[in-house]
């Protein structure tokens, strides 16, 4: 069974592109490089592997595969919309990752210890935001790197000098 704490969010599929099963995925700033022969989707919760045949670039964060077994547009159509992961030791996280990288990182601030597991990202506006749940709520952070004190990739944590009040909001 595939682990989530073993893969990075890459993207979204779009949808089907072509008659011939090919799918466009949404990326979020990770190539699929030569070593990258599938893709994880989470369906229902679960990671569920789809092998890709081939795939070319469209534009810059838009990429077509074709999967393997998928051969015409109704095929792939379930999963448009349906968030696709890449196996973490396929990049560089350190030197090449996009705010996505830190969904499922705890976040720490400096002077209230754990604050609550980064669960998504709104990017809709200039600033962008990390969607962290802290006891059943949402609160939202800025993405500020003048407010990020540390990270540690192999614990899967950012620790932030949060202002006074914040979490409170």
């Amino acid at each position: 069974m595939l682990k989530k704490e073993d893969f990075i969010y890459f993207g979204k599929f779009t949808k089907p592109h072509g008659t011939r099963g090919e799918i466009g995925i949404c990326g979020e700033g990770f190539l699929l490089g030569e070593g990258c022969d599938y893709v994880a989707c989470d369906i229902d919760g679960i990671l569920v592997p789809f092998f890709i045949e081939n795939s070319r670039t469209k534009n810059n964060d838009t990429i077509i595969v074709k999967l393997e077994h998928l051969d015409s547009a109704e095929s792939v159509r379930f999963l448009t919309n349906c968030s696709t992961y890449i196996p973490r030791d396929w990049v560089d996280e350190e030197e090449n990752f996009t705010w996505n990288y830190f969904v499922g990182f705890t976040v720490n601030d400096e002077e209230l210890g754990e604050v609550g597991e980064i669960v998504d990202i709104d990017d809709s506006t200039i600033n962008t935001l990390f969607i962290v749940e802290r006891n059943g709520e949402e609160i939202l952070i800025p993405a500020g790197e003048e407010m990020i004190t540390a990270i540690d990739h192999e614990e899967r944590t950012i620790t932030f000098k949060l202002p006074e009040g914040l979490i409170n909001l």
